[in-house]
């Protein structure tokens, strides 16, 4: 990590950070809201709902701002508005408040959830035992579609854990665009890849005294969403001011809903981007095609259009010194905004990452999900020490059973102090870490890549192998300790077999890559990316200790802080922080056999603008409703700096399409 050192040929043609949009759905209002009426109100979800004895429910608050809970009710099918005793009388923005029912609900049933002065704020419904053992929604807290858990529920953490990995495929239905200027209209996306007969499905908006209206008869047509397509109706119920609309299945149960206060839905309220993000107020309404997101927040429910960075607070421990970002640049030029969820979560715990040679806390850099076990988190911290992190109530911790305090490395032979910046997963299980230079001697180059047995027993591990490359970056070799802190940063083992069936040519024979040229490098090649210039070089690692060099690709951006391969977007995808505007480019093999950048895209909008030097996708085993969970580490864990609550965390967990 570079404290203060000028970066090296940082890209300077670039053009501002494109703003991200999109707020996404709120709750339910059934008539105009009374001055009784807590502000936020329909930001409150129902996030999941157990009627298994305990007849438990969860309460989410998607919005920025926290909503009193005072004086709030629920019903079902059989019993009128009853008031209920929940954890907390105020849910926090991007909190949890659960509460057992105070009538027991049952097999085809719903739950309904009002205001003191009984205003609908959201209902869910279900029918036979499909709260058994519990309905929660998924694809996003407060915002995803509703469906049967498979796991343990969640009460009171995120639904992520206990979501299907394999979501049916009409929880991919979602209402994308609402108007209730007159016309009336609704429109449904699908987000899915294979088409959904909507069959007997209905809608109701939020007043309780309306029974749900079938699709079918509103729009006779209406009876299939292709799979990426839009289907509209007229709503026949009539839509007004601080309303809402909930959508059923063809067996009775919730499947999407949205709200909007005051007149939200004129001319517009529309997801951005379609099937996902937050709901908004359009200024264009676009029923039956791709939404404008040319309007303004606050329509539906939600916290504004660059999402919520939720989580956080805490002390800072004795000695945690969270140090400022340096370095900062503008993306560059063509850069497209963050594809993902716009909610971004807080996912570590604060200070966590303190050590014998790092009591400050700073320094967590590289990220890598393990593919055999993608519940499992590597992160390595630049001052010699690596971690192995598993989700605990929501944050990712380190797991005790391997190590509560990280496992510190050494070079090979058990000596120096490895300025550890990358790590990624071989083939063979093992991590493969980079090293800038020996922090016993910071003056001076090192870039090596280790590798590590993460079976091995003890509190220090020492390499299988090391591969020292320093000899190729003279450039880097000046006597200071700034440009011999600008060397591999990041690192990524990319198989065999994506090169090949891509195209990919070798630079070193003009031909296809043959892997059997090269019978010690194991399944595939590392691509180490250095922060000097933004390039990366790509290796062979030999069983022997050798290593055969295979060139350079330009990522376009004239630095590089991590590096991974995604099985899920089929790319290589290298990571810059604020040097280059907090973005990720995509690599290809392209139509000459080269690897060449696809696309850029920014972090999210509401996170920091810090030297976030490490980033992880999830594997698509974990994809629950079309998103996977992306990670990012804060080597400085700065956050947005002293007295917010952001402030002293180095981890933060958002979306990204599957």
């Amino acid at each position: 990590m570079p404290t203060s050192p000028p970066r090296h040929a940082v890209a300077t043609a670039c053009a501002a950070a494109l703003t991200l949009s999109a707020l996404l759905t709120g709750a339910a209002a059934a008539q105009p809201a009374a001055a009784a009426t807590p502000a936020g109100y329909q930001n409150v979800r129902i996030n999941e709902v157990t009627s298994s004895g305990n007849d438990t429910v969860e309460l989410y608050n998607t919005g920025p701002t926290a909503v009193s809970l005072s004086g709030w009710k629920t019903s079902d099918d059989s019993f009128s508005p009853q008031a209920f005793t929940p954890s907390s009388t105020t849910i926090p923005a991007g909190g949890f408040v659960t509460f057992n029912s105070p009538k027991g609900l049952g097999d085809a049933d719903k739950l309904v959830l009002y205001t003191s002065d009984g205003t609908v704020v959201d209902r869910v419904e279900w029918a036979t035992d499909a709260a058994k053992p519990a309905l929660a929604r998924c694809g996003g807290d407060g915002t995803g579609a509703w469906v049967v858990t498979t796991a343990a529920t969640t009460f009171g953490a995120r639904n992520a854990p206990g979501c299907p990995s394999s979501a049916p495929a009409s929880s991919r239905i979602r209402i994308n665009e609402v108007t209730s200027n007159g016309s009336d209209t609704v429109e449904l996306y699908n987000g899915g890849t294979s088409a959904v007969a909507l069959g007997s499905w209905k809608y109701v908006d939020g007043d309780t005294a309306h029974t749900p209206v079938s699709l079918a008869s509103s729009s006779p047509s209406a009876t299939t969403v292709p799979a990426g397509g839009y289907v509209t109706f007229p709503s026949t119920l009539g839509l007004g001011d601080n309303d809402s609309l909930f959508l059923l299945d063809a067996s009775g149960s919730s499947v999407d809903s949205v709200t909007w206060a005051t007149d939200g839905a004129k001319p517009s309220a529309e997801r951005c981007a379609d099937g996902t993000g937050w709901f908004r107020t359009a200024t264009t309404a676009t029923p039956g095609g791709p939404n404008s997101c040319s309007g303004s927040g606050g329509g539906g429910g939600g916290g504004g259009q660059t999402g919520q960075l939720l989580g956080g607070g805490g002390s800072l421990t004795s000695g945690c010194a969270p140090e400022a970002p340096s370095g900062t640049g503008s993306a560059p030029a063509g850069t497209l905004a963050w594809p993902g969820g716009l909610d971004v979560t807080i996912a570590d715990t604060v200070c966590a990452f303190t050590t014998s040679t790092g009591p400050e806390g700073r320094d967590l850099s590289g990220l890598a999900f393990d593919p055999g076990n993608p519940s499992v988190l590597w992160a390595v911290k630049n001052k010699n020490w690596l971690y192995k992190l598993v989700r605990s109530n929501g944050r990712w911790v380190p797991d005790s059973s391997w190590s509560a305090s990280g496992k510190q490395i050494r070079f090979a032979g058990g000596s120096g102090q490895p300025d550890s910046e990358g790590l990624t997963v071989g083939g063979d299980g093992h991590l493969y870490v980079t090293s800038e230079r020996d922090n016993a001697s910071n003056t001076a180059p090192k870039d090596t890549i280790m590798e590590f047995d993460p079976a091995a027993t003890g509190a220090t591990l020492t390499p299988l192998r090391q591969w020292d490359m320093t000899a190729q970056f003279p450039q880097l070799d000046t006597g200071s300790k700034d440009d011999a802190n600008l060397g591999f940063e990041g690192v990524a083992y990319v198989p065999d077999s994506w090169l090949t069936a891509n195209g990919w040519v070798d630079p070193r024979t003009g031909s296809a890559y043959a892997p059997a040229r090269y019978p010690l490098h194991g399944s595939g090649l590392f691509f180490a990316g250095l922060e000097w210039d933004g390039t990366l070089h790509v290796y062979g690692l030999d069983s022997d200790g050798t290593y055969t060099t295979f060139g350079t690709v330009s990522t376009g951006k004239g630095s590089v802080m991590d590096v991974l391969f995604d099985a899920g977007t089929q790319r290589i995808v290298a990571t810059c922080d604020n040097t280059c505007g907090e973005t990720h480019t995509l690599l290809k093999v392209g139509a000459g056999g080269a690897i060449v950048p696809d696309a850029t895209y920014t972090n999210p909008a509401v996170m920091p603008t810090d030297n976030l030097e490490g980033f992880a996708l999830a594997p698509v085993s974990t994809c629950a409703n079309g998103s996977r969970e992306a990670v990012w580490s804060d080597d400085g864990s700065y956050g947005f700096g002293s007295g917010t609550t952001s402030f002293g965390h180095a981890l933060y967990s958002g979306t990204f399409p599957c």
